[in-house]
């Protein structure tokens, strides 16, 4: 199998889906890799480490690659104009993210082009594809910067300090969601000395969030909200309502929020109202993950209003939404990212790809593949998000 990868074009995007030692992993098995000259270069792997792939001019990887690894496929709703019609003209099969549930037409015009895609994101959640699950790596780093950024925002330190000059009490963070990057988040604050405290509306995240030392918050809700493969589900808004006046007190008490509470393919739950923020402590910072998907908190800039990433001031409070977290740290993203695609690559060449293109064999005797096969034979081949689509 022939392997490419590009440079990404999704602006602020620094990731890359095949680091040299992904390389020469896929070169041992066997496969001929091509890297696009510089694909590497932000996120800190340069032409030269690249010793087990051939490092060629896009052009040349876009005619000779049967099959493109890629972090954001060109169906993303942030590809530049033209990536469909260049990516799915040269090569035979697609394989990265792609936001495979937002309901964009460009994943209907991806498809029409006839390129057999599979989007990453939607991975079964069963053991075997542990080692492929990008959406948990990634978490894991966005978990990890945005306690760095909250830090970076804050007028105060972390930890507790005793010194000549007295004492200073830790920082008392509190994270929305406990799911792979609200742990995250309340490990990485815990190890710079902060007070931690997690909360989740499903019944397991309490042993979770205990495990990272942290202590879980009880707002004496109904237990429950665990959706399909571990993930939240939505609640009515009538629980919204009550769960918002709970954590309004919880906020209170915390100089630092990390929101990071999403459900797949839908908006993100409305958590913090403008109320909470400003009766957080003077000071305090919201650091809301799911800016993308509409935000947790009522205050955040999120892409619905085209100013995503932007600081908003309140009272002497902030709100930070970012956007594309993982890719602010892209050397460690795009080692993990890049190790979870050779695997499902490998996965991929047992079951004879390329040659899925031409009607054998069938992805579908494959667990994996079957859920992660978004687009095939010029149709939308992911029920999932078939659904998501717009009518007609």
């Amino acid at each position: 199998m022939i392997v490419g990868a590009l440079r990404e074009l999704v602006p602020g995007e620094r990731r890359v889906a095949i680091v040299p030692a992904t390389a020469a992993l896929l070169a041992k098995a066997g496969h001929r890799v091509l890297v696009e000259r510089g694909a590497g270069a932000s996120a800190g792997f340069p032409d030269s480490a690249y010793g087990s792939a051939e490092v060629l001019d896009r052009g040349a990887v876009l005619a000779a690659a049967e099959l493109l690894a890629m972090v954001r496929l060109p169906c993303d709703p942030r590809s530049p104009e033209g990536a469909i019609a260049e990516s799915a003209a040269s090569a035979r099969v697609l394989v990265g993210m792609g936001e495979p549930l937002s309901g964009s037409p460009r994943i209907a015009a991806l498809a029409a082009t006839g390129a057999t895609t599979f989007a990453l994101e939607l991975l079964p959640r069963i053991t075997r594809a542990q080692s492929m699950d990008v959406l948990s790596s990634q978490a894991t780093v966005a978990g990890y910067k945005a306690v760095v950024l909250a830090a970076s925002l804050l007028d105060r330190m972390f930890p507790m300090l005793m010194t000549a000059a007295g004492t200073l009490a830790a920082t008392r963070v509190l994270v929305l969601g406990a799911g792979v990057a609200g742990l995250q988040a309340l490990a990485t604050a815990r190890r710079l000395g902060a007070t931690t405290t997690g909360y989740d509306i499903r019944a397991a995240a309490a042993e979770q969030v205990r495990s990272v030392g942290a202590r879980f918050l009880d707002l004496g809700l109904e237990a429950g909200g665990e959706g399909g493969g571990g993930y939240a589900r939505a609640m009515d808004e009538s629980f919204y309502m009550e769960q918002r006046r709970r954590l309004a007190a919880a906020c209170a008490e915390h100089e630092v929020v990390i929101a990071t509470a999403a459900v797949p393919g839908r908006p993100a739950p409305r958590l913090v109202s403008a109320d909470a923020v400003r009766g957080m402590p003077p000071g305090g910072v919201v650091i809301d993950l799911a800016a993308e998907r509409g935000g947790n908190c009522e205050l955040t800039r999120t892409r619905g209003d085209g100013a995503a990433g932007e600081i908003v001031e309140v009272e002497g409070r902030r709100v930070l939404g970012p956007i594309d977290l993982a890719s602010t740290v892209p050397h460690h993203a795009s080692l993990m990212y890049a190790r979870n695609l050779a695997a499902f690559l490998q996965l991929l060449a047992k079951a004879g790809a390329p040659g899925l293109v031409d009607g054998a064999p069938d992805p579908a005797a494959d667990e994996i593949l079957r859920d992660t096969l978004l687009a095939r034979d010029g149709a939308v081949a992911s029920a999932r998000a078939r659904e998501r689509l717009p009518a007609g």
